[in-house]
């Protein structure tokens, strides 16, 4: 059986000095969302950030995806690994967290690589895949959790072979490995780990970064 670095908080401080990069934009960005409340808890780690540019650049990605973008952290981490003429379509419901979001963007100089769109994000990758959109060489989805499925099976419809879809969360503070928690959230979880483990449209790797990242290679 495999180990697991014991998330102490001299660890954890050790990973916000050294586990990532950080331009001005986005060291702001996360600690002014820090002071949000209860909803921080939806930003991701820098440590994640730093992880999603690098997977970016190693796939060579220059059209990528996010379903979830909040205050913008993950879609500026991204855009910040982009080549010049690379974009990501972002997806969210919140007007009010991506006001936000935008600002940082444009601070860091990459709000014109950064496609925003609001609406439901079921109904938008829809209507992306009705328009022809794509196909996108990357995606990261962090949004409800509820309709995980749903994003992943409209994700594979938009993303070329050899793309690489992230979704975060999938470890989901240790509930899915407890078949006493039930909840919907959980259940969708546990649910959709089990269907991408047994998915042969894809390679597929679970890590513990941050909160589980769940990462599918298309085939």
């Amino acid at each position: 059986m495999g180990r697991f670095v014991k998330a102490t908080d001299e660890l954890m401080d050790y990973l916000s000095r050294v586990g990532a990069r950080e331009l001005p934009a986005q060291t702001r960005c996360r600690e002014e969302t820090q002071k949000m409340g209860a909803v921080s808890g939806m930003q991701i780690a820098p440590e994640q950030g730093a992880f999603l540019a690098l997977m970016v650049k190693l796939v060579g990605a220059t059209r990528c995806l996010e379903v979830g973008t909040f205050t913008g952290y993950s879609a500026l981490s991204v855009a910040l690994a982009l080549p010049a003429e690379g974009r990501i379509v972002a997806l969210d419901v919140s007007k009010e967290f991506t006001d936000k979001a935008r600002g940082y963007w444009r601070e860091a100089g990459v709000e014109a690589k950064i496609d925003l769109r609001l609406g439901p994000g079921v109904e938008t990758l829809d209507a992306m895949i009705s328009a022809g959109e794509g196909p996108f060489e990357f995606a990261f989805i962090d949004a409800d959790k509820g309709n995980y499925d749903d994003y992943y099976e409209r994700a594979l419809k938009l993303m070329r072979p050899g793309g690489l879809i992230l979704f975060d969360n999938m470890l989901w503070s240790g509930a899915v490995a407890d078949p006493a928690v039930t909840d919907p959230n959980t259940s969708a979880l546990r649910t959709l780990n089990a269907k991408i483990h047994g998915d042969d449209r894809v390679d597929m790797a679970l890590a513990t970064i941050g909160d589980g990242v769940m990462m599918a290679r298309i085939r």
